[in-house]
């Protein structure tokens, strides 16, 4: 599969899991340097906000709108996936207040080979968002087709709505 950046053809690692597959097996890790497994994620419904690098300015904007959106859904777990360094990332999220959702590290790349969403000539991870039942099947997924594109929340979040009750204000 390819998507772009900066209008130039990148090819993802493989083909990345489609609606109805269940999702594969991986590891990722909190900002304590704890390894969370993707069995550990389910039992409610779980949407991953996957992005390139948090450290610039749409993976900024992406992760803080999913932030944002998190308390609407107290039914579902939200976590954001980079292959950032865990420092990287607890440096950022300390900067941006960022505390509702999970901001996992992939800098071993367990996650982005076992979904092929690793950008091998980037050296990140393809923007997308992927959300699955409780049981880790998959029932939405986007992949940006521009990287330096943000993701379409509205549809991600209509397909969250569909599997959780959604909070008011």
């Amino acid at each position: 599969m390819k998507v772009t950046f900066r209008g130039e053809t990148v090819e993802l690692e493989g083909n990345p899991p489609q609606v109805g597959d269940q999702l594969p097996k991986f590891k990722l890790f909190d900002q304590d340097n704890n390894k969370v497994k993707m069995a550990q994620l389910l039992g409610k419904p779980l949407l991953i906000s996957i992005m390139p690098d948090i450290n610039t300015r749409v993976c900024s904007i992406q992760t803080r709108k999913f932030n944002q959106q998190a308390d609407h859904y107290p039914d579902a777990t939200f976590i954001a996936v980079s292959n950032n360094t865990i420092q990287e990332q607890k440096s950022w999220c300390a900067a941006e207040g960022v505390e509702r959702l999970q901001v996992l590290s992939d800098e071993e790349l367990s996650f982005g080979y076992a979904t092929d969403l690793y950008l091998p000539t980037l050296g990140n991870l393809a923007r997308s968002i992927i959300i699955t039942d409780a049981e880790g099947k998959i029932t939405y997924e986007e992949i940006v087709p521009e990287i330096t594109d943000e993701p379409n929340y509205v549809a991600a979040l209509e397909a969250l709505e569909k599997l959780t009750m959604r909070v008011e204000d």
